[in-house]
C-alpha cells in the first residue's frame, strides 16, 4: 500500500512539476494535515532519475513552506487576535496571558520560529502565535525559511539517495528526526544560557 501511494505522489509531482511541490508544501505548512514526507522525497527521487533538478526541488519546497506559513500568519492576525481577546478566557487564554505570549515573541520570536519548524506537528502551527504576536514579517520569513530549509534538504537528500526504497527511507527519517530534535534542544539550551548570561551582565 505504501509503494502504491508513493507511486501516486510520484506521478502527481511529475505531472505538476515544481509548481506542484510549491502547492503541496504550502498545504503542508498551513493547517492542512498533509505531510511533507510524502512530497519532497518523491521529488528528490525524480531528481536522481534526471527528471527534476534537486536544487529547484529544495527551493520549491522552501518557497511552499514559507507561503503556507504566511497564510497561517495572516490568518492569525486577521482573526486570531480578535477571537482570543474576545473568547480567550473560555479557552484558558485570558487577555493577561495572551499579552505575555505577545511579549515573549517580541523577545524570542526568531529562535521559537526557527526551532518550531524542525519539530513534528508544531512546524505546521508555529506560525499562529507568531502572527498573533505580530512578529516582524521579514524576520518571520527568514527564520521560517531557515528552519523549513533544513527539513526540506533532509527530505530531498533521502529521496535522492534512497527514494527507491520507501521502507528504508522511512526508517532513516525516524533516526534523522530524533537527531534533529536533539540538535534543536541543544540550540535552545545554548540560547537560554546566553540570554541568562546577558541578563546577569546587565544587573
Amino acid at each position: 500500500m505504501l509503494e502504491t501511494f508513493v507511486s501516486f505522489v510520484l506521478d502527481a509531482i511529475s505531472g505538476m512539476g515544481y509548481t506542484g511541490i510549491v502547492i503541496l508544501m504550502a498545504l503542508e505548512s498551513s493547517f492542512v494535515p498533509f505531510p511533507s514526507e510524502v512530497v519532497v522525497p518523491p521529488a528528490g527521487y525524480l531528481a536522481a532519475q534526471g527528471e527534476m533538478n534537486i536544487y529547484l526541488v529544495v527551493l520549491s519546497g522552501i518557497g511552499g513552506s514559507v507561503i503556507g506559513a504566511l497564510f497561517n500568519y495572516f490568518l492569525a492576525i486577521k482573526m486570531g487576535r480578535i477571537l482570543i481577546l474576545k473568547y480567550g478566557k473560555y479557552l484558558l487564554m485570558p487577555p493577561e496571558k495572551f499579552y505575555r505570549v505577545d511579549t515573549y515573541f517580541d523577545k524570542h520570536g526568531e529562535i521559537t520560529t526557527f526551532a518550531g519548524r524542525l519539530i513534528p506537528v508544531i512546524r505546521q502551527y508555529i506560525s499562529f502565535p507568531a502572527g498573533l504576536a505580530g512578529m516582524n514579517i521579514p524576520k518571520f520569513c527568514a527564520y521560517t525559511g531557515l528552519g523549513a530549509g533544513i527539513w526540506v534538504v533532509v527530505l530531498a537528500w533521502l529521496g535522492y539517495f534512497i527514494g527507491s526504497n520507501p521502507e528504508l527511507m522511512h526508517s532513516r527519517l525516524k533516526t534523522i528526526t530524533i537527531l534533529l530534535l536533539i540538535c534543536v534542544f541543544a540550540v535552545i539550551s545554548v540560547y537560554i544560557y546566553y540570554q541568562r548570561k546577558k541578563g546577569n551582565n546587565r544587573v
